[in-house]
């Protein structure tokens, strides 16, 4: 079954650098306006909504009046650094009219390699969205080298997706989708409304970047599907220029390709979690047990022993008092911060470890059992 954006739970939207910026008048206010409002409709029918921006160095090469043509790294930081203000004031503007707060957040390749860095990065996107704020994620290009770069907003966008565990993902771009081969050359190409699976020939049908302004081809777009739907959630490639994008999507006025998620977000991250070799043990009492198996975060009042030498966000195992397996889970605490808060009031962490800490050992979100 196709997809539907008035389905969406939870959608994340990547705006690519062509949509947001013109070459010679700068940044394309009105299509911003546009965009907003259909963010305002969204957030209205109950659906949480991220958007990951391309835009900064394009906005910044402007204003420096930096020449065309690929930039040093040096000059690609230092139109970032002015590009990413302005960037993130226009989406404030266009927002704040609809009663929506927005906020900046500028990411690495690393804060999602390291497992404590995605953690910390996965509970400010959470807390931002239960406060009902609209984060703007983009790449933190001031500071990432080629080494920990993302390298195109396609892919950090579907990693910001899996990262939220939204359930749908749209790719606002220069192409209406996914095509058998690059229409541009060649005139036979057929674009596909669904892609149920990527299979080996789907990937060899990906070709190279179209658009100037835009890093993301094909090539990119496809490696961010394949992270999307293992992570259970939808993606949409759809050419976003037209006026309200999201809405005409939604309507079904926009062609697009989806392709379909593998299973629940929920789902996949816990298989996710399952998957992985624990780091140590934590052996918990019954009212412990109890309060997890009723859907509840492992507090460390119900914790009776921690074993092993494991870092923040390495998975562990989790024991009944009797020392059965229960299931497995993600830490907030290191091995020694663990054992040091085992059998405490959350209300006492900062006074054992020396600074406040998160209220969870393992949150739920963390846990499978």
């Amino acid at each position: 079954m196709t997809p539907r954006i008035a389905d969406a739970r939870r959608l994340v939207v990547k705006i690519g650098s062509a949509l947001l910026v013109d070459r010679t008048t700068g940044l394309r206010n009105d299509w911003l306006r546009d965009l907003a409002a259909d963010v305002a409709a969204l957030k209205a029918g109950g659906a949480d909504v991220v958007l990951v921006s391309s835009g900064s160095i394009a906005l910044g090469r402007g204003v420096l009046g930096l020449p065309p043509g690929p930039l040093a790294l040096e000059q690609s930081q230092a139109a970032a650094a002015v590009g990413q203000i302005r960037l993130a004031r226009a989406y404030e503007e266009v927002l704040a009219p609809h009663g929506i707060t927005t906020a900046q957040v500028l990411v690495t390749l690393e804060d999602t390699e390291d497992r404590r860095r995605y953690l910390n990065s996965r509970a400010t996107l959470q807390t931002l969205l239960g406060l009902g704020v609209v984060p703007i994620v983009n790449e933190n290009d001031t500071v990432a080298t080629d080494e920990i770069r993302f390298g195109d907003n396609d892919r950090l966008a579907a990693q910001v997706a899996v990262t939220v565990g939204a359930d749908q993902l749209v790719l606002l771009s220069d192409v209406d989708g996914f095509y058998s081969a690059n229409p541009k050359e060649d005139p036979t190409a057929r674009r596909f409304d669904l892609i149920e699976e990527i299979t080996p020939a789907i990937e060899a049908m990906a070709g190279d970047p179209i658009s100037g302004l835009s890093k993301g081809g094909m090539k990119t777009k496809l490696l961010a599907a394949k992270t999307a739907v293992r992570g259970g959630c939808a993606m949409a490639i759809m050419e976003g220029s037209v006026s309200r994008p999201l809405l005409a999507l939604a309507e079904g006025r926009a062609a697009c390709t989806w392709f379909t998620a593998q299973a629940d977000p929920q789902v996949a991250r816990k298989r996710w979690i399952a998957a992985m070799k624990e780091k140590g043990t934590i052996r918990v009492d019954a009212g412990a047990e109890a309060a997890l198996r009723q859907g509840r975060s492992l507090l460390p009042a119900g914790v009776l022993a921690v074993s092993g030498d494991f870092g923040r966000g390495e998975p562990v195992a989790i024991l009944g008092a009797g020392g059965e397996t229960l299931g497995k889970g993600l830490a907030r605490y290191t091995g020694d911060e663990a054992r040091a808060i085992a059998g405490r009031r959350s209300a006492e962490i900062e006074a054992v470890l020396g600074y406040p800490g998160r209220a969870a050992l393992i949150h739920r979100d963390d846990m499978v059992l």
